[in-house]
């Protein structure tokens, strides 16, 4: 497996090779720096631990400044990939090159919030009658239960905070690496807002 950070920058449309437009969601993808691993002797696990996009030095605190090796700037997203097939070291910067011979992608992020809302867009409830005279309209309907346990059981569908959680999107095509601008193209939707860090790996199911 094959992982990297990115940003989300936005969406264009390129054309294929058979003259086909293809809309595309553009990642950038800076060098990204090894600030450590895990090895099962110590750990229990094999991982790499990569950061992007330096951080301000007033931002960093002195604890959080220490667990970065001589030599690395502290960064401002720091994520671990297990099972890492490249071959790395601490200190070892890796680019966007490395999804050369990939041709899908798995991309995780942070959905965008949307807030509070109710049922019929959080749940896709179908609503009540609409006419003259209905009190159910949007409504969320009964939701207690009998006598025995009369409470709301945990999970019940309701109104509430939508969005703002960690999605991911499979299968994403590549169709463009570009090393010059440290961008990957990929055909599809990526979730998250723009400028937004997501997690690019190489695809698990294909």
């Amino acid at each position: 497996m094959i992982g990297l950070i990115g940003k989300k920058i936005g969406m264009t449309q390129v054309f294929d090779d058979d003259g086909t437009v293809v809309p595309v969601t553009v990642i950038q993808v800076e060098p990204n720096v090894v600030v450590g691993q895990r090895t099962v002797e110590r750990d229990g696990y094999d991982a790499v631990v990569v950061g992007a996009f330096d951080a301000k030095d007033k931002r960093v605190t002195k604890p959080v400044r220490g667990q970065y090796p001589e030599g690395v700037a502290p960064k401002r997203c720091v994520r671990e990939f297990r099972g890492f097939e490249l071959e790395c070291s601490v200190g070892d910067s890796l680019t966007v090159n490395a999804f050369e011979n990939t041709a899908f992608v798995d991309v995780s992020g942070i959905t965008k919030g949307k807030g509070y809302q109710g049922v019929m867009r959080r749940h896709g409830f179908a609503g009540g009658r609409k006419t003259h005279g209905s009190k159910f309209k949007r409504g969320l309907g009964a939701t207690g239960m009998a006598a025995t346990p009369s409470r709301i059981q945990k999970g019940t569908k309701m109104p509430g905070r939508m969005g703002g959680e960690r999605a991911t999107v499979q299968n994403l095509r590549v169709l463009r690496v570009d090393s010059e601008r440290n961008a990957l193209l990929v055909s599809g939707a990526v979730p998250g807002r723009r400028d937004g860090y997501v997690e690019i790996r190489s695809a698990v199911k294909k």
